[in-house]
């Protein structure tokens, strides 16, 4: 049985001081040993931890007693080794960036359960956009979903504006998707502030979708790229086969992993000319001392530190 519990969680709620919020969370975090990353803005909190079970309890009780948290309901994996380096507890003005201070994402599309989630995308009528960044569209998609090929989610306003004004009709149904549900909440909600009626997502995400829909059933193609160590998962939850790039954090794919430029701990094909070669060997030399740590059963990073008072 895996030892570790990784808990990806999100709820859009109303915080008046977020930074009140952020010490006691973050000793709480820290002194039972729970690692990752956790975002706190007036308008919700998002984030990704892992721990020991009754660790992570204890975190995710804390967050349900907070206002418009109590419904709060996590996605869970498992994890052979801890996944993440330190524990992070940020302030930020969203807790996922598009960049339109004026939308309300309390007013999103409507939900659509793995379950029907098949049967919304084969319908004719319906555009399914990705809302993900390019490098995780790379990693794995949906049969025939539109590619935004954005850089960040920041992006996806502009292109989504420039895309309908290129059609010669709005899409009458657009169902959309992202890894964990966050992005979409957003997306959806400013498509109905654009004057799309109506607008779908996939409840959950991703990772419900590859958790409880069969593999022989299943509309997905490839993995689905995770914002931790695990990199890429699969069906089932499944770990997957790519691993992450030290020099430029891009996903690598097995086809890649064999290019004689993918060098473990250094660069990767996208990056091999774009490095040069101090910056090379300053990898090389952090990569080597991570190895020699391991074999040593110690860190290498994620030193603990007295957590600051906000």
């Amino acid at each position: 049985m895996a030892s570790y519990r990784v808990a990806a969680l999100y709820r859009f709620t109303r915080f008046d001081d977020p930074a009140a919020i952020r010490g006691p969370l973050a000793a709480l975090c820290c002194g039972l040993g729970v690692k990752g990353t956790l975002l706190l803005a007036r308008e919700g909190i998002n984030g990704t931890i892992a721990g020991e079970d009754a660790a992570i309890e204890a975190v995710l009780a804390h967050i349900r007693a907070l206002p418009g948290c109590a419904d709060l309901h996590p996605k869970t994996a498992w994890a052979e080794r801890m996944p993440f380096h330190r524990m992070k507890v940020r302030l930020k003005k969203e807790i996922v960036t598009l960049g339109e201070p004026d939308l309300d994402p309390t007013d999103p599309g409507t939900y659509v359960a793995p379950a029907d989630w098949n049967a919304l995308i084969r319908d004719p009528d319906v555009v399914v956009i990705d809302t993900r960044n390019d490098y995780e569209v790379a990693v794995g998609r949906f049969e025939g979903a539109v590619d935004p090929r954005t850089a960040s989610f920041s992006d996806f306003p502009a292109w989504f504006r420039d895309w309908r004004a290129s059609l010669p009709a709005a899409p009458k149904k657009i169902a959309m998707y992202c890894t964990g549900g966050i992005r979409c909440e957003k997306s959806t909600a400013f498509l109905k502030a654009e004057g799309i009626e109506q607008v779908f997502h996939l409840k959950g995400g991703v990772l419900d979708y590859l958790e409880q829909v069969p593999e022989p059933e299943s509309l997905w193609r490839g993995e689905c790229f995770v914002f931790d160590e695990r990199v890429a998962i699969g069906h089932g939850l499944a770990p997957g086969t790519h691993v992450l790039c030290r020099g430029c954090r891009m996903p690598v794919s097995p086809e890649g992993q064999a290019s004689p430029l993918y060098v473990e701990g250094v660069s990767c094909p996208a990056c091999h000319d774009q490095r040069s070669d101090d910056q090379k060997a300053r990898a090389a030399e952090r990569h080597r001392q991570a190895l020699h740590c391991e074999t040593l059963g110690i860190e290498h990073v994620g030193a603990t530190f007295p957590v600051k008072p906000s």
